[in-house]
Protein backbone atom coordinates (compact mmCIF):
# COMPACT_ATOMS: atom_id res chain seq x y z
CA UNK A 1 0.00 0.00 0.00
CA UNK A 2 1.45 3.24 -0.81
CA UNK A 3 2.36 6.03 1.52
CA UNK A 4 -0.07 8.89 1.15
CA UNK A 5 0.13 12.33 1.67
CA UNK A 6 -1.42 12.76 4.95
CA UNK A 7 0.37 9.22 6.39
CA UNK A 8 3.45 11.11 5.51
CA UNK A 9 2.84 14.72 7.00
CA UNK A 10 0.39 14.61 9.99
CA UNK A 11 2.05 12.08 12.02
CA UNK A 12 5.23 13.62 11.67
CA UNK A 13 4.78 16.92 12.60
CA UNK A 14 2.23 15.77 15.84
CA UNK A 15 5.55 13.69 17.00
CA UNK A 16 8.03 16.51 16.69
CA UNK A 17 6.00 18.88 17.98
CA UNK A 18 4.87 16.79 20.84
CA UNK A 19 8.21 16.73 21.50
CA UNK A 20 9.27 20.30 20.94
CA UNK A 21 6.84 20.69 23.70
CA UNK A 22 8.10 18.08 26.28
CA UNK A 23 11.59 19.85 25.68
CA UNK A 24 10.08 23.27 26.66
CA UNK A 25 8.83 21.74 30.21
CA UNK A 26 12.51 20.57 30.51
CA UNK A 27 13.87 23.66 29.89
CA UNK A 28 11.60 25.26 32.08
CA UNK A 29 12.46 22.97 34.69
CA UNK A 30 16.31 23.78 34.25
CA UNK A 31 15.81 27.15 34.71
CA UNK A 32 13.94 26.82 37.47
CA UNK A 33 16.47 24.24 39.01
CA UNK A 34 19.53 26.81 37.87
CA UNK A 35 18.19 30.28 39.13
CA UNK A 36 18.40 31.19 35.57
CA UNK A 37 15.92 34.12 33.95
CA UNK A 38 13.53 32.06 31.67
CA UNK A 39 14.19 34.66 28.99
CA UNK A 40 18.16 33.26 29.08
CA UNK A 41 16.88 30.03 27.68
CA UNK A 42 13.67 31.55 25.13
CA UNK A 43 16.69 34.28 23.97
CA UNK A 44 19.36 31.99 23.30
CA UNK A 45 20.59 31.70 20.02
CA UNK A 46 23.68 29.45 18.73
CA UNK A 47 25.56 32.38 17.01
CA UNK A 48 25.08 35.97 16.84
CA UNK A 49 23.17 35.92 13.59
CA UNK A 50 20.77 33.01 13.81
CA UNK A 51 17.32 33.39 15.29
CA UNK A 52 16.38 32.78 19.09
CA UNK A 53 15.13 29.33 20.52
CA UNK A 54 11.30 31.36 20.32
CA UNK A 55 11.51 32.03 16.83
CA UNK A 56 13.06 28.46 16.17
CA UNK A 57 9.61 27.24 17.91
CA UNK A 58 7.30 30.27 15.73
CA UNK A 59 8.91 29.29 12.69
CA UNK A 60 8.63 25.24 13.35
CA UNK A 61 5.08 25.85 14.13
CA UNK A 62 4.57 27.72 10.85
CA UNK A 63 5.50 24.99 9.04
CA UNK A 64 3.48 22.58 10.59
CA UNK A 65 0.39 24.29 10.30
CA UNK A 66 0.95 25.62 6.81
CA UNK A 67 1.64 22.18 5.97
CA UNK A 68 -1.42 21.05 7.12
CA UNK A 69 -3.78 24.63 5.69
CA UNK A 70 -1.94 24.47 2.29
CA UNK A 71 -2.28 20.37 1.40
CA UNK A 72 -5.75 20.68 2.61
CA UNK A 73 -6.85 23.41 1.01
CA UNK A 74 -8.03 25.50 4.22
CA UNK A 75 -7.19 29.11 5.32
CA UNK A 76 -3.63 28.97 7.05
CA UNK A 77 -4.39 30.54 10.45
CA UNK A 78 -2.29 33.07 11.15
CA UNK A 79 -0.52 33.73 14.34
CA UNK A 80 1.26 36.77 15.83
CA UNK A 81 4.50 35.38 16.53
CA UNK A 82 4.63 37.60 19.98
CA UNK A 83 5.22 34.32 22.21
CA UNK A 84 7.80 34.97 24.56
CA UNK A 85 8.08 32.73 27.48
CA UNK A 86 7.77 29.27 27.98
CA UNK A 87 4.13 28.75 28.88
CA UNK A 88 3.10 30.79 25.53
CA UNK A 89 5.54 28.97 23.39
CA UNK A 90 3.84 25.61 24.82
CA UNK A 91 0.40 27.23 23.79
CA UNK A 92 1.28 28.17 20.13
CA UNK A 93 2.65 24.11 19.79
CA UNK A 94 -0.69 23.46 21.29
CA UNK A 95 -2.78 25.04 19.05
CA UNK A 96 -0.63 23.83 16.21
CA UNK A 97 -1.19 20.97 17.39
CA UNK A 98 -4.85 21.40 17.56
CA UNK A 99 -5.29 22.51 14.17
CA UNK A 100 -2.41 19.73 12.31
CA UNK A 101 -5.42 17.18 14.17
CA UNK A 102 -8.04 18.62 13.12
CA UNK A 103 -7.80 18.40 9.65
CA UNK A 104 -9.03 15.09 8.25
CA UNK A 105 -6.39 12.60 6.26
CA UNK A 106 -9.09 13.00 3.46
CA UNK A 107 -8.72 16.45 3.28
CA UNK A 108 -4.64 15.79 2.55
CA UNK A 109 -4.63 12.85 0.92
CA UNK A 110 -4.43 13.39 -3.16
CA UNK A 111 -2.67 16.20 -2.69
CA UNK A 112 0.31 15.31 -4.33
CA UNK A 113 -0.21 17.51 -7.50
CA UNK A 114 -2.34 20.42 -5.90
CA UNK A 115 -0.25 23.65 -6.49
CA UNK A 116 0.98 25.21 -3.31
CA UNK A 117 1.96 28.62 -3.48
CA UNK A 118 4.89 30.16 -1.47
CA UNK A 119 5.82 33.89 -0.86
CA UNK A 120 10.13 32.97 -1.42
CA UNK A 121 12.36 35.87 -1.30
CA UNK A 122 8.80 38.54 -1.99
CA UNK A 123 8.20 36.34 -5.48
CA UNK A 124 5.92 33.75 -5.16
CA UNK A 125 6.83 29.86 -6.29
CA UNK A 126 4.14 27.48 -7.13
CA UNK A 127 4.77 23.81 -6.53
CA UNK A 128 2.94 20.39 -6.30
CA UNK A 129 2.01 19.29 -3.11
CA UNK A 130 4.00 16.55 -3.10
CA UNK A 131 6.89 18.27 -3.84
CA UNK A 132 6.25 21.21 -1.26
CA UNK A 133 6.04 18.49 1.92
CA UNK A 134 9.15 16.71 1.14
CA UNK A 135 11.47 19.55 -0.13
CA UNK A 136 10.29 22.40 1.76
CA UNK A 137 8.12 21.49 4.72
CA UNK A 138 9.73 19.04 6.07
CA UNK A 139 13.19 20.14 5.83
CA UNK A 140 12.70 23.52 7.05
CA UNK A 141 10.70 21.78 9.76
CA UNK A 142 12.96 19.61 11.08
CA UNK A 143 15.97 22.14 10.33
CA UNK A 144 14.19 24.53 13.49
CA UNK A 145 12.80 21.83 15.36
CA UNK A 146 16.43 20.26 15.26
CA UNK A 147 18.26 24.35 15.79
CA UNK A 148 15.65 24.75 19.23
CA UNK A 149 16.50 21.68 20.25
CA UNK A 150 20.65 22.23 20.13
CA UNK A 151 19.68 25.60 21.82
CA UNK A 152 18.84 24.14 24.85
CA UNK A 153 21.56 21.66 24.54
CA UNK A 154 23.71 23.79 24.20
CA UNK A 155 22.71 25.94 27.49
CA UNK A 156 23.31 23.18 29.48
CA UNK A 157 19.61 21.67 29.50
CA UNK A 158 19.48 18.04 30.09
CA UNK A 159 17.99 16.70 27.00
CA UNK A 160 19.53 13.66 24.31
CA UNK A 161 18.15 12.40 21.64
CA UNK A 162 14.66 9.87 22.87
CA UNK A 163 13.66 13.77 23.68
CA UNK A 164 13.92 15.07 20.45
CA UNK A 165 12.44 12.38 18.92
CA UNK A 166 9.55 11.86 21.89
CA UNK A 167 7.15 8.88 21.85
Amino acid sequence: MPLSMSQASQPVLLQMLKALSANIDKAAAHAKAKGLEPSELTDARLAPDMLPFSRQVQIASDHAKGAAARLSGRDNPKYDDTESTFEELKARIAKTIAFVSSVPASEIDGSEEREVTLMIGGQPRTMPGQHYLFHSVLPNFFFHVTTAYDILRHKGVEVGKRDFLGN
